[in-house]
């Protein structure tokens, strides 16, 4: 899996009066995508900000509600959901696994 990479809050256009769509592939406690808006909130003042996400997994901190859901996958906070891609990871496919079984005996997971 590749490490995320910062690459800063320079934005190509102006977003002033823009809808803006967030988009993330796991949504679990809302942390991440409000840095992503306060960000945004750094370089313009968009209409409106909407979120669309690939996975919601539920387990918010903050009062953060996405538009768009590709799948609700409810899950204990002791499991982890991993996100593959073709393009990076040669398949598609993402997968619900244990923190603590993959700590003690490697990965066991579930894959839908």
């Amino acid at each position: 899996m590749l490490d995320p990479k910062l690459l800063g809050s320079i934005l190509p256009m102006s977003i002033e009066s823009k809808t803006v769509i967030l988009v993330d592939d796991v949504l679990f406690t809302g942390r991440t995508i409000r840095a992503a808006m306060d960000a945004l909130m750094d370089v313009g003042r968009p209409q409106r900000i909407q979120l669309a996400v690939l996975i919601d997994r539920g387990h918010r901190e903050l009062p953060i509600r996405p538009d768009y859901i590709g799948k609700n996958v409810p899950t204990s906070k002791e499991e982890a959901i991993a996100v593959q891609l073709s393009e990076v990871d040669g398949s598609d496919k993402v997968t619900i696994e244990s923190k603590m079984n993959k700590e003690i005996h490697g990965s066991t997971s579930n894959t839908f």
